[in-house]
């Protein structure tokens, strides 16, 4: 290695820390290198690798002569056009069946395992670190399935899904799942080496293209045997995995200086939310707010922080804390009045049906206090909150009419897709379905989860199945839906943690309904909702932004990485 690649892989140390995914692409520069033979200096004094080849021959013969080994099948000529780069002058390329005997060693039965004897399954290897995350003893696994068995000095090789790059050195005797393959080598391979070639970004490369579209991939015992890799001289390659081993601790402690970092950026600014969100009065507010914009660039440039202030900010908002309060507006009560008046109006002409009655709200019910002019309500005081059915699919008459019918997955959106079901009339009248009008909102009820249980709203009057709680506005509520619909999107985590049933968390629609929600009067309402509005575009303009740094610095990563 010339003192130019030593000062370029130096520099990509220091661009590598700044770049999303530097360390990554670090350790895999670090790999190419060691195996162009450009990570470590040639020393002409070092037996070739084609004298080691003509030894490995060698000895082949011999554990075949000797009934060891069964003769190989004669591999095909390396090609020319397999060869993706030159070699060092005492370098050659091979064919991993050349160098080694891929799943060389023998099966065992379970009845012939001790119950001490190491157990490793593909679990137990990190994914990409290879690292041995945990060591079982046959006993805590036992079954019924055949076994590998290895040796200490054993290359072990998942072959299942082997993008994940789990590739390791057995330091002891055990035995392995098969779909770990134990690589048994001749002569004086060293086996640290043979791992990291097997790590090399090229070699991934060429699993990627052959198990491409396959929904278990394996890398075929063929396409193992007869993959290339380059050879140093045995002397050379144990300086290469020194040297590897020597700057992948640096990788890792480079990593861990970013995780550091990234971590101490995420504490502030929680802080410095928490802070905010906890202020008192209008003067530590402001300190707080003061802080936040002092230190802005630094704060936002990770995505998380951004998150995080969304949160803040819709919490600010619903605390009446992010829009000043207006005296001269209309209290909340007197909005809540009109709405109470119209649902008895509209109860009395048979249009709705009278709510039961809901328990009063209790102080100890109440998170935190509101602004004089606000007040604490139940979702239905306000919404007029109901479900659907499923018509009977056996049912032909029910389907295919010209009522749209949302279902759980409609809620992947802000806004419900036009759902691909449509109901008929009679299903409506038969079954427990409803129309909704256009402007509802609804919100799963079953499979709470990561694509399910966001509110979102139709824009097409329609009825729902019985997973989806459904919220119609009044005509004195109407104006109340985009404030509402924000405050859902606040509580959804909280709505998540109180969906019943671990494997398949449930709400139901009486849960929704007795939601507390803070109403602030509706003039303040329109206040919050601009503000969330043009807060939540700042956001946005953050993280587009966050996203043109990074492209950036992996632009100069790649500048850096293209000069090596």
């Amino acid at each position: 290695m010339n003192n130019e690649t030593i000062l370029l892989l130096e520099k990509y140390f220091d661009v590598a820390f700044a770049a999303p995914d530097g360390v990554k692409k670090l350790r895999e520069l670090i790999l190419s290198l060691a195996m162009q033979g450009k990570l470590v200096p040639q020393d002409p004094s070092d037996q070739s690798a084609r004298e080691l080849l003509k030894e490995i021959e060698a000895e082949k013969s011999r554990l075949v002569k000797d009934g060891k080994i069964k003769p190989s099948k004669p591999l095909p000529e390396i090609k020319l056009d397999e060869v993706p780069y030159d070699l060092p002058k005492s370098w050659e390329w091979v064919r991993l069946g050349e160098i080694a005997n891929y799943n060389g060693r023998t099966n065992i039965n379970p009845e012939q395992i001790e119950s001490e004897t190491w157990l490793l399954d593909l679990e137990d290897i990190e994914k990409d670190t290879s690292r041995i995350i945990y060591r079982a003893k046959y006993s805590e696994r036992e079954s019924k399935s055949t076994k590998s068995t290895f040796l200490k000095g054993d290359v072990l090789y998942g072959k299942l899904r082997p993008y994940l790059n789990k590739v390791v050195v057995a330091d002891d005797d055990g035995i392995c799942t098969t779909e770990i393959v134990p690589i048994v080598l001749f002569g004086k391979v060293d086996p640290h080496f043979l791992r990291w070639a097997l790590k090399r970004p090229a070699f991934l490369d060429y699993v990627n293209t052959l198990m491409y579209g396959v929904k278990m991939p394996r890398l075929g015992t063929e396409q193992a045997v007869e993959s290339i890799h380059p050879l140093p001289p045995i002397a050379e390659q144990r300086r290469i995995v020194a040297k590897i081993d020597e700057l992948m601790a640096r990788c890792d402690d480079l990593e861990k200086l970013r995780q550091v970092h990234a971590q101490k950026q995420i504490t502030v600014h929680n802080a410095a939310l928490n802070q905010l969100l906890t202020a008192k009065d209008h003067n530590d507010f402001k300190t707080s707010w003061h802080f936040i914009t002092q230190h802005f660039g630094e704060l936002y440039s990770v995505k998380a922080n951004v998150t995080e202030l969304r949160k803040a900010i819709l919490q600010l908002a619903v605390m009446g804390k992010l829009v000043p309060q207006d005296p001269n507006d209309q209290p909340a009560s007197e909005l809540l009045n009109a709405i109470e008046v119209e649902k008895n109006r509209l109860v009395k002409e048979g249009k709705i049906k009278a709510s039961k009655p809901l328990p009063e709200i209790k102080l100890e019910e109440v998170p935190y206090d509101l602004p004089a002019n606000w007040k604490w309500v139940r979702v239905i005081d306000i919404v007029d909150v109901g479900t659907g059915s499923t018509p009977a699919t056996t049912n032909s008459e029910y389907y295919n009419g010209n009522i749209p019918w949302y279902t759980s997955s409609a809620t992947n959106d802000s806004f419900a897709k036009i759902p691909e079901t449509f109901i008929t009339e009679k299903a409506l009248k038969e079954t427990n379905c409803k129309i909704f009008p256009s402007g509802s909102l609804i919100i799963a009820m079953y499979g709470q989860g990561k694509t399910r249980g966001q509110i979102s709203e139709i824009v097409l009057a329609g009825a729902t199945n019985q997973a989806i709680a459904a919220m119609g506005f009044y005509e004195s509520s109407k104006e109340l839906k985009q404030y509402i619909k924000y405050y859902f999107v606040k509580i959804y985590d909280e709505i998540r943690s109180i969906a019943e049933g671990a494997a398949q968390p449930n709400l139901n629609v009486g849960k929704i309904k007795e939601t507390l929600i803070p109403l602030p009067p509706l003039a303040e309402q329109h206040r919050i909702v601009a503000k969330i509005d043009q807060l939540m575009t700042l956001c946005d303009e953050l993280e587009k932004q966050i996203d043109i740094a990074n492209s950036k610095k992996t632009n100069l990563l790649n500048s850096v990485m293209t000069k090596v």
